[in-house]
């Protein structure tokens, strides 16, 4: 019976041991959760994301028109708002009525968030930081201050420099993209003429980021982008990205062929989230057969993760997914 108790012992502390160990691992572990038109799937107007730092600093990502306004539940804290540049599915010109409303490929994006932006209504709500680049940040600061928040809240991260906010680093990157400002979100007469003309504002070059975790984790946000040379020199060979959140959407961005080559040839992460496909990418969770994002998945050399709205998903300092995926 000595024996047998002893064993015991034995064993319940090294269950235990282990079981503390495993815990510290996890808790290292960058959380992302996507925020998309409808629970657990990938629908066409999925953009947002929210990364998780360790430390618990929340970075959410191109709003765009699934998160349903500042009132969102889903949202929780928000510390920094992340924006590619200022198309209105990222940027948020329109926003769900709520969270699941209408359909996968018909949603309800019945609300309007101009003049302000789904994100500058909820970086006031929040109180949270945006930071872009090029020359987005007065636009944001102009926002900001007009509605009665602080203009110091819009912060500058311009190509070749960085800022770190709340223990996460974060860069901007080029992406090749057109970054027009609608004339709708400058109002008044002077917008008027200019839609009356077909003239869009001018706010600098569209970027996509590179983020550094506390954990050690760097991560590539790629944007609205073409192939560029700066994926291989500057995302892979100075940042030494390990994991990527590529787009995919083809005709306004690179479609799946395209994209598995900056993945496969030029960023060479350890794994990479789909985004912005531009199709009902899923249904009940499983992919559809013959999709762009399908085709994206079987060219690319590196596990391929799929942002199913609500589905939290965990990635180590390596880039691996660790949980949810």
């Amino acid at each position: 019976m000595r024996k047998t108790s002893v064993s015991s012992f034995a064993a319940a502390g090294c269950l235990a041991a282990i079981t503390l160990l495993a815990q510290p691992a996890l808790a290292q572990n960058v959380k992302v959760t996507p925020l998309g038109g409808q629970q657990g799937e990938l629908c066409p107007q999925d953009r947002a994301m929210i990364f998780e730092d360790p430390n618990g600093t929340r970075i959410l990502y191109d709003v765009g028109r699934t998160v349903a306004g500042a009132g969102d539940p889903r949202l929780g804290k928000i510390d920094i708002i992340l924006v590619s540049h200022m198309h209105g599915d990222h940027v948020g010109n329109a926003h769900n009525a709520a969270p699941n409303s209408g359909s996968c490929d018909k949603p309800d994006v019945s609300v309007s968030a101009l003049p302000n932006s789904n994100t500058v209504n909820i970086a006031l709500a929040k109180k949270a930081k945006i930071v872009t680049g090029s020359e987005m940040p007065p636009f944001f600061a102009g926002k900001l201050k007009a509605n009665g928040g602080d203009p110091r809240d819009s912060v500058l991260a311009r190509f070749g420099g960085s800022v770190t906010i709340a223990g996460v680093k974060i860069a901007t990157v080029p992406a090749v993209h057109s970054n027009g400002l609608d004339p709708d979100y400058i109002g008044g007469d002077l917008g008027k003429h200019m839609k009356d003309a077909g003239i869009a504002g001018y706010v600098g070059e569209a970027t996509g980021y590179v983020l550094t975790f506390s954990n050690g984790l760097v991560v590539y946000l790629s944007g609205d982008t073409g192939i560029t040379a700066a994926q291989d020199k500057v995302v892979r060979g100075y940042y030494k990205a390990r994991l990527a959140v590529m787009n995919i959407g083809d005709g306004f961005s690179t479609g799946p062929a395209e994209a598995a080559y900056v993945i496969n040839d030029l960023v060479q992460p350890a794994a990479v989230i789909a985004s912005h496909v531009n199709e009902v990418a899923t249904k009940g969770g499983q992919v559809v057969p013959g999709s762009k994002t399908d085709r994206f998945m079987k060219a690319s050399k590196v596990p391929v993760h799929i942002p199913l709205s609500g589905k939290l998903m965990e990635f180590d300092s390596s880039g691996k997914c660790a949980a949810g995926c």
